[in-house]
């Protein structure tokens, strides 16, 4: 017999919406992602705070029925998305382990990554969108 708190857990997973769970899944890409590229020698990321931010921010758009969690879902991924381009417009390490092909475990993460997090925004803006849309037929 399932307790009522599971049964509402994976209840409130069934009812995202798609965008909500378009973006939870580019959320743990991104962090699964981002583990690899540490895994495999990337000394990009000198901690695993990245991918546990992420994870966090992926849990409470599944699990947090709030007015506020779709703009959370958005901006983690959006914020991270900027400092990734103003890093690798900076610096270039970010484009040399998308370019470096004698390290395909950097490469491989890298490129999701980079997937995971356009998936995630992609799903933050159809959450944010859908929520303001919603806020417009309520008034």
């Amino acid at each position: 017999m399932s307790s009522p708190t599971s049964t509402l857990s994976i209840n409130s997973v069934r009812r995202l919406s798609n965008a909500a769970k378009v973006n939870v899944a580019g959320l743990v890409l991104t962090a699964a992602a981002m583990l690899l590229q540490i895994a495999a020698g990337s000394t990009l990321y000198p901690s695993v705070t990245g991918p546990i931010v992420l994870v966090v921010t992926a849990l409470v758009v599944a699990f947090v029925s709030s007015r506020w969690t779709a703009y959370v879902g958005l901006l983690v991924p959006l914020v991270l998305a900027v400092g990734a381009i103003v890093a690798a417009v900076m610096t270039g390490d970010f484009i040399d382990q998308l370019t470096d092909l004698r390290s395909p475990g950097i490469l491989f993460g890298s490129v999701l990554h980079v997937v995971g997090l356009i998936v995630a925004v992609a799903g933050g803006v159809g959450m944010v969108l859908a929520r303001r849309a919603a806020a417009e037929r309520g008034r």
